[in-house]
Order: C-alpha cells, then sequence, then structure tokens
C-alpha cells in the first residue's frame, strides 16, 4: 500500500472498492504513515487502533491506559453508592490502587458490604474514613456535601485532597466548607465509568497542587478518559458528557425501534444499535477524522443511508441534540448558584 493518502494510484483503486476495502486501505495506509513520520513529525496524521495496525494513537487527550502509575496514597470514599463502586472497581482492575489501601462509609450497611466483598475496609464514620484516607472521594448526593465537609473539615492536613464528583456544587462552596487551606479538586465523572468508559473533566481549586492532580488524573485513567479544564467549563461538562449518555441510550432505542418497525427482532435490534454506536465512536476516537468526513465515507449518491440522513435532517435531530447539551448546561449553571 502508498504511505500517503494523496496518492493518485490509492485513489484511483479506491474509486471502484467496496466502503470496507476502502476504510482498510485508509486505515492501512494511515498507519504506514504514521510509521513513518513518527520520528520526525508527531503532530502529523493519526494511526488508527493498535489491534488494526500495530501503531500509536496520538490522539490529544490526557487518558491513555499506557503507563499509568500506581498511587501510592490511600484512598477514601464518603459515600458507597454505585459511582464510589464503579471509581473503586475501576481502580483495582487497572492496579493503580488495591482494596487495602480503600476505606469507605456510608449510611447504608447493605452498601459498605459490597465494599467488603472486594477487600475495601468499611469504616463507621466520615471522620474515620478522613482519618485513614488521603485522597478523599466525596461521593453523596450534592446537598450533602457542605455538611459532610463541614463535619471533617476539622481533621484536613495538607495530606488530604478532597475530590468532590457531586454534580452543581462548585469550588467556592467547597472551599467555604473545607476552609482556606483544604487541597480540592471538582470532577464531572459520567455512568460509563460502571463499564471502565468514563468521559471525566477536572478543575483544581483551594490548595491543590499540580501533583493532587496528576494523582486524581491517575485515577480516573483507570475508568475511561480525563480532561483538566477551568471550573467555568464543567457546566459544559455536565450538559455533554455528564448528562450524554441519557441522549445515546434514547438514540440507541430509536434505533432500535426502527429496526424493529423493519422487521427485526427485538433483542437483535437492540445488540445492532448498540455495536453500531460503539463502533462509529471508536471510528471517531481512533481515526482522528471528523465525524462529518467518516459520515460522508458511508454517504454513497442516491444509495439508502443519505435516505435515512435526510430524514434526520428533516426532523431536527442535529439541532435536537446541541440544544439538549445546551439546556442541561444551562441547568447545571443555575444548580450552582
Amino acid at each position: 500500500l502508498p504511505t500517503k493518502l494523496s496518492s493518485q494510484p490509492q485513489n484511483r483503486q479506491l474509486s471502484t472498492a467496496p466502503l470496507p476495502l476502502k476504510l482498510l486501505c485508509i486505515y492501512s495506509s494511515i498507519s504506514i504513515a504514521s510509521h513513518n513520520a513518527r520520528s520526525k513529525d508527531r503532530g502529523g496524521l493519526v494511526c488508527i487502533t493498535p489491534i488494526l495496525c500495530g501503531g500509536h494513537s496520538h490522539l490529544a487527550d490526557m487518558a491513555s491506559d499506557s503507563g499509568v502509575k500506581a498511587v501510592e496514597r490511600t484512598i477514601g470514599f464518603i459515600g458507597a453508592g454505585q459511582m464510589a463502586e464503579a471509581l473503586a472497581r475501576g481502580f483495582c482492575s487497572k492496579k493503580v490502587s488495591s482494596p487495602d489501601k480503600m476505606f469507605c462509609t456510608d449510611p447504608s450497611d447493605a452498601r459498605k458490604k459490597v465494599f467488603q466483598e472486594f477487600g475495601v475496609t468499611a469504616c463507621e464514620s466520615s471522620k474515620e474514613v478522613v482519618e485513614k484516607g488521603r485522597i478523599i472521594f466525596i461521593a453523596v448526593k450534592p446537598q450533602y456535601v457542605k455538611v459532610v465537609l463541614e463535619e471533617v473539615a476539622s481533621q484536613l492536613t495538607p495530606d488530604h485532597v478532597i475530590v468532590s464528583i457531586a454534580a452543581g456544587v462548585p469550588l467556592a462552596v467547597l472551599k467555604e466548607a473545607a476552609g482556606e487551606k483544604a487541597h480540592l479538586i471538582r470532577v464531572m465523572p459520567n455512568t460509563p465509568c460502571l463499564v471502565g468508559e468514563s468521559a471525566s473533566a477536572m478543575c483544581l481549586g483551594g490548595q491543590a497542587t499540580d501533583a493532587d492532580g496528576d494523582a486524581v488524573q491517575a485515577l480516573f485513567t483507570a475508568v475511561g478518559k480525563m480532561f483538566r479544564v477551568d471550573e467555568k467549563l464543567l457546566s459544559a461538562v455536565t450538559g455533554l458528557s455528564g448528562s450524554g449518555p441519557a441522549y445515546i441510550f434514547i438514540a440507541i432505542e430509536a434505533l432500535a425501534d426502527g429496526g424493529v418497525k423493519a422487521g427485526l427482532p427485538r433483542d437483535i435490534a437492540q445488540q445492532l444499535a448498540a455495536q453500531t454506536v460503539l463502533g462509529a465512536a471508536k471510528m471517531v476516537l481512533e481515526t482522528g477524522r471528523h465525524p462529518g468526513v467518516l459520515k460522508d465515507m458511508v454517504t454513497s449518491p442516491a444509495g439508502t443511508t443519505i435516505a435515512g440522513v435526510y430524514e434526520l435532517e428533516k426532523a431536527g435531530v442535529r439541532q435536537a441534540f446541541m440544544n439538549a447539551v445546551g439546556a442541561a448546561a444551562s441547568r447545571a449553571d443555575e444548580l450552582a448558584s
């Protein structure tokens, strides 16, 4: 295969090839070009997944699973709900921490028992968690965050890092409750952390240091991708990735319903819809190509796909997604004010 996408022989060969062959040829040539250029230009063409190419992705995100170092600090969870459980299990499975370095508390004995079942020590109070842990996750409902922090504020030392995953609770509120000297980090994760595919963002506040940020980033890398942003952007993060799984679940359900309408059995339609979303997302992440370009590669003149795309555009689906993100972001601003 040629090493440049612009080579004329390749273009002529691909013009009449079936779409899967086009994609394979393009992916392969990206891999070769990226491999040849890596030593000269790290900003060149993006190679796709190592499974296909044996290459490396140069996507500018902050959450590659490769080279993640173990976090030596002990970890505490005030609140042992499903999100906290997903994080704890992810930290263990990716070996960035271990159960013997984790502590939790929760009003529900049943939830504490869940943590104990995979080796985490259950504590009787928030104060005990802070006594034993150094990175403390505040994983309670937003209305209880201030109460919890005020309860443990006198115990916080420069060695403690407070990580709030509560939506709509700004750093200013955390600082007021935890004290001027507290090391604070605010994180907006999302529910796919339950399957190790979270899209998270964080901002630092109070006396938090870069070392604190690096430790928290290493932890969240174990359950997906993590990005650092200014706090003013966290509402936008909430509207996009925080609430986004719900939008995509609706899209998957609608696609499956369409499949059923066209004659497919429900179980097959749902699996096809979910796998299609997964595969399309991986193509965006692993090729580095704009979604519009990838869409055009599937859309042949007068073909089936453009007929479907036309109906989506006519129904305003694109605008509906944009409006959903904006509405959720605005609501996050309201909650934070």
